[in-house]
């Protein structure tokens, strides 16, 4: 698998410390409650662990959705908002 974009959609706000472990991610939160986590992926093992870290936090899993570049909104140096 070579590198994609994924988009990791939580319940709730991630706390300082957990956003870390998503180092290169983009931490956007929403009006509705969720916090939506953009960002490279290089190949399977660390989706998995990535996953297997929100389950061991018992943190929420909305959905996980690739990302074609094509559909990525622009960056606007906020946090919060709506992502889509």
């Amino acid at each position: 698998m070579r590198a994609k974009t994924f988009e990791i959609v939580v319940k709730g706000t991630l706390s300082p410390a957990l956003v870390a472990a998503f180092d290169g991610f983009e931490v956007r939160r929403t009006d509705d409650g969720t916090t939506h986590l953009v960002g490279q992926v290089p190949d399977q093992a660390r989706l998995h662990g990535l996953l297997e870290l929100l389950r061991d936090l018992t943190i929420e899993l909305v959905s996980v959705n690739r990302i074609r570049s094509e559909e990525l909104p622009p960056p606007d140096g906020t946090s919060q908002g709506t992502f889509r």
